[in-house]
């Protein structure tokens, strides 16, 4: 290859586009309007649920906590008003999380990416990040032509000042967080006393820089480049569903308003890409639905308030079908439907998924029992001919109050059972021994049962755990092993 073939190859290479897109950084401008207070609303509701839950108090009795909502990881619970969870109930959560992801279909289904737009954590935080970075630099012209400034006194003032705000925010965000696994107002003394764990810090200084980085820095990447729904929302939605349009039947042909021109025989559209400067991800709504969009609706209130400025019905953005677009641009209309097999099918399996946990909590047991059978040895044949099991036996009590259980068999007949920790010696399987088991605790009991002669190998029969106030009884199939005949 000559010199010069070789220089234009490389050149040519070098005009490549790059595979990997270098971040515009977007400037929302501030804006007014029925859903922007809406979003305020919400913002307000949410925070406050998220900041004041760990410090509302539920009184559980003596012993126990009295913090309304707590993931109390070394006693192995969680506790929610009056719900307590053990660990091998976790299948509450999982049900929460099905309901959850259910209603995010069924929601998504009707009105699009609301969730995205108005309730999502990164939403909620972001706004309330930008409103201190508008609060401290103005608005998106001022904070667009800051950044442009070369560094002075004045310019390091207002970046310290809206960092300071952004990471006292952050830590408040990142202490509330671990105060849902601590007593909330011992770890906050802690915290602030420096007399907390080393684990406490950590997790503390993780979710800190996490939302400092996430609702500060990447903001609109989160939601386009990080998070996955907007990869699948499309299989959630049909031409029936509500979402952000800008009704292109209304506003096309676009074009600038001049002073005293008339809107005949041209569309309500005056360019003034109000709606792009509003629009927290810097799409433009008019090109259509885009994976960008979040569906916050605010360029619907920037939108509107253009439409007043020059004479025009408001509406030209709104929440819309996509139906009801494609009926007017052939002149007519279509109303949405709520009900249709979409939604009917989500809401039937959110109602079974409740109904399912509503039963098992109405029916949720206040105890229970395993038993483990001593494998080693198998059976010890005594002195007397008679064939020995040992067995450990666990029973919970998932009350407050101490509680008396008879430990009995069934399916062994002249079967003799003991147990070390219970009171007096060996008796009758069926009549049973009484244990007492702590409150919201497992008691431990180690069973022996004593067969004087067994004609097979393996025996199967079950104990039973039946709690003397009157409670429930929990039983657990077992089995007798002796020696093969």
């Amino acid at each position: 290859m000559t010199v010069e073939a070789r220089e234009a190859a490389e050149g040519g290479a070098s005009r490549k586009e790059s595979l990997y897109l270098t971040r515009q950084k977007v400037y929302p401008r501030r804006v007014r309007g029925p859903i922007r207070r809406i979003k305020w609303i919400v913002l307000a509701l949410c925070l406050t649920a998220y900041y004041a839950a760990p410090w509302l108090r539920w009184d559980r009795g003596p012993g126990r906590p009295d913090q309304a909502f707590l993931v109390d990881m070394p006693a192995r619970r969680a506790y929610f008003l009056g719900l307590e969870i053990w660990p091998q109930e976790v299948y509450y959560i999982a049900g929460l999380l099905i309901l959850g992801a259910i209603g995010l279909f069924f929601v998504t289904s009707l009105f699009g990416r609301i969730w995205c737009g108005f309730t999502c954590p990164q939403t909620v935080w972001t706004d309330l990040f930008m409103w201190a970075e508008r609060l401290v630099e103005g608005d998106r012209m001022q904070r667009a032509r800051l950044d442009q400034q070369p560094w002075t006194l004045r310019k390091l003032g207002l970046k310290t000042a809206k960092h300071g705000i952004w990471l006292l925010i952050a830590a408040a965000t990142g202490g509330a967080w671990i105060m849902y696994f601590n007593d909330a107002p011992t770890v906050a003394k802690n915290l602030l006393t420096l007399q907390a764990s080393t684990t406490v810090y950590f997790f503390f200084g993780l979710f800190t820089a996490t939302t400092y980085l996430l609702a500060g820095w990447a903001r609109e990447q989160v939601c386009t480049f990080m998070c996955p729904w907007p990869r699948f929302q499309s299989a959630m939605v049909d031409e029936e569903t509500l979402t952000v349009t800008y009704r292109g039947w209304r506003g096309e042909p676009r074009g600038r308003l001049h002073k005293g021109q008339s809107f005949e025989g041209r569309g309500d559209c005056v360019d003034c890409h109000a709606c792009v400067a509003v629009c927290p991800t810097g799409i433009d709504i008019r090109d259509g639905l885009q994976l960008e969009c979040i569906g916050c609706g605010l360029c619907i209130d920037a939108c509107d308030e253009i439409m007043d400025g020059v004479g025009r019905p408001r509406g030209l953005i709104a929440f819309d079908t996509a139906l009801n677009r494609i009926a007017h641009e052939r002149g007519t209309s279509a109303h949405p439907r709520l009900i249709r097999p979409r939604t009917v099918i989500y809401a039937a399996v959110m109602l079974i998924a409740a109904g399912l946990m509503l039963a098992t909590l109405l029916n949720r047991s206040t105890a229970s029992i395993t038993v483990l059978a001593e494998r080693s040895p198998l059976f010890v044949r005594l002195s007397d001919g008679s064939i020995r099991n040992s067995y450990v036996v666990k029973i919970q009590n998932k009350t407050p109050n101490e509680r008396s259980f008879v430990l009995s068999e069934e399916g062994l007949p002249f079967a003799m059972l003991q147990v070390a920790e219970g009171e007096g010696s060996a008796v009758p399987g069926g009549a049973g021994v009484t244990v007492t088991v702590r409150p919201d605790s497992v008691g431990t009991f180690h069973a022996y049962l004593h067969l004087e002669k067994t004609t097979q190998a393996e025996a199967p029969f079950t104990f039973i755990a039946r709690a003397t106030d009157g409670g429930e009884t929990v039983t657990y199939n077992a089995t007798f092993r002796g020696p093969v005949k």
